[in-house]
């Protein structure tokens, strides 16, 4: 049936009996002799799968160079999983290197500084009792620690250590010793140059470089003075710029820092003020409010006790007027305090009372019992609406207080005149004057008042009048850029 003898090769076909691997399936079978073409030989290789190698004769050499490619393979597939594992092995090497490192770094930053000042010393000390002869060791161990020793307190007296340094190197160079604790000369100047100013630097960079050249001129062969001197002399110039390299960046940082520092005082001061004005407001504008409508209500309410057996029908309009104050009074306090409250909605706080509502303030007045007359004069629309409220709680606070301190029969007059650049704003009244009319006034009505003017940059006057009566008197400056002098 099929084109030729079929062959069952392979590690797991043949040793199937002795190891008790498993077969492979007779319908795989069936289906790769089906698929071998006629004269192949189907061969199994180590996972058990079917491959076909093409029948040859006796000395024909195709299935040795398949098997050839196959080994091929599977030492290339070997090679890719160990360099896989490999670079694995390498990734979480790095990854605890890495982990290493911070943990050192955070150990590090909780040691005291001096502790790592020390650690130059000690790794002077030990070169010089490992590398030196021991007829020469005492010497070289009392020099050496002269000049690295003092590198422990670098931070905390940088000129004196610079000092006690350049000393040690002095007597060293004397005592024509040579050392390579020479090198703590370069720590102790940019150690100056780092926490001194300028002049100090230079000094200190002087003397390193004097020292440079007598270590030049004696310890340096003929005709190689030239190299060593420059390379010495760059050793030096490099410590030094270091040094005022940390010493600048240091002190911008300290500037940055004081300047944010200050900023945000500065800010904190701004938003206390800001807090103390709209307290104080708020304030101005509770007492207005609440100052003017009971006096309102009080009045209305002592006219409707009279009035309610003579005339019933005028004690019921004073009702009517009480009721519809406290609804004003609230609604009032409602636009004052609105703006304290993100969720109020802005039909509550708007329209701010104006000029257009003294009319309504006069009528308020005169059902209260004080008989008041409006004057303006000249165009008030293109006033800004702060400017009007202030009018109309000057004007509020002035009538309130004629109503309080003057007797029945008294009348009031309030007269605006409005300009481009200035609102003036007059209320007198005919009563007669308080008998304490020269002493301050124990209140907060004129002192608000006296507020309120300043903030447009007028000054208000408040006091009798010649010919009776008391007056109140301000000069608004729409454009608060001028001084009062009303």
């Amino acid at each position: 049936m099929l084109g030729g003898p079929v062959a069952y090769r392979g590690r797991a076909a043949v040793h199937a009996g002795e190891r008790g691997a498993r077969a492979p399936h007779p319908a795989r079978l069936r289906l790769y002799a089906v698929a071998a073409p006629t004269g192949a030989a189907m061969t199994l290789n180590r996972q058990g799968r079917a491959m076909t190698e093409a029948a040859a004769e006796p000395g024909d050499a195709h299935p040795v160079r398949h098997r050839d490619r196959v080994q091929r393979t599977e030492t290339r597939l070997q090679r890719t999983r160990t360099a896989v594992r490999l670079t694995r092995y390498a990734d979480l090497a790095s990854m605890r290197a890495v982990r290493l490192v911070r943990a050192a770094r955070r150990w590090g930053l909780r040691l005291p500084p001096m502790v790592w000042d020390s650690v130059l010393p000690v790794l002077l000390l030990l070169n010089i009792v490992t590398t030196r002869a021991p007829q020469e060791l005492p010497v070289a161990v009392v020099l050496t620690a002269a000049l690295a020793l003092p590198l422990v307190w670098r931070r905390r007296a940088p000129l004196a250590v610079f000092g006690a340094v350049a000393a040690a190197a002095f007597v060293q160079w004397l005592m024509d010793v040579q050392l390579p604790a020479d090198v703590a000369l370069l720590v102790a100047l940019y150690t100056a140059a780092a926490n001194s100013g300028r002049r100090g630097t230079l000094v200190a960079g002087a003397v390193v470089e004097g020292g440079a050249l007598l270590a030049c001129l004696r310890w340096t062969t003929e005709g190689a003075f030239l190299t060593p001197f420059v390379a010495m002399t760059a050793m030096v110039v490099a410590a030094a710029v270091l040094g005022v390299n940390v010493r600048t960046t240091r002190a911008y940082l300290a500037a940055v820092e004081e300047r944010a520092a200050r900023l945000e005082q500065q800010q904190d001061q701004q938003a206390r003020l800001a807090v103390a004005e709209e307290r104080t407001r708020i304030a101005r504008e509770m007492h207005d409010i609440v100052t003017h409508n009971l006096s309102v209500m009080v009045a209305l309410t002592d006219a409707a006790v009279y009035a309610q057996h003579r005339s019933p029908d005028r004690a019921t309009t004073a009702m009517l007027q009480i009721s519809e104050t406290g609804r004003q009074a609230l609604t009032d306090m409602r636009r004052s305090l609105g703006i304290l409250r993100t969720d109020e909605p802005d039909a509550e706080r708007h329209p701010l009372p104006g000029i257009a509502q003294l009319e309504a303030l006069a009528g308020q007045m005169c059902a209260a019992g004080l008989p008041t007359r409006i004057e303006v004069q000249g165009g008030h629309t293109h006033i800004p609406a702060t400017a009007q409220l202030t009018v109309y709680r000057l004007v509020q606070e002035a009538l309130t207080n004629t109503l309080k301190h003057t007797p029945a029969g008294t009348r009031a007059k309030v007269r605006i005149r409005c300009s481009t650049e200035t609102v003036t704003v007059d209320v007198t009244d005919s009563g007669p004057c308080p008998p304490l009319a020269g002493v301050a006034p124990s209140g907060h009505g004129i002192a608000g008042m006296r507020e309120r003017s300043a903030a447009y940059g007028g000054r208000l006057r408040a006091g009798p009048l010649p010919g009776g009566g008391w007056g109140v008197h301000t000069r608004l400056f729409l454009g608060s850029s001028g001084t009062a002098s009303a």
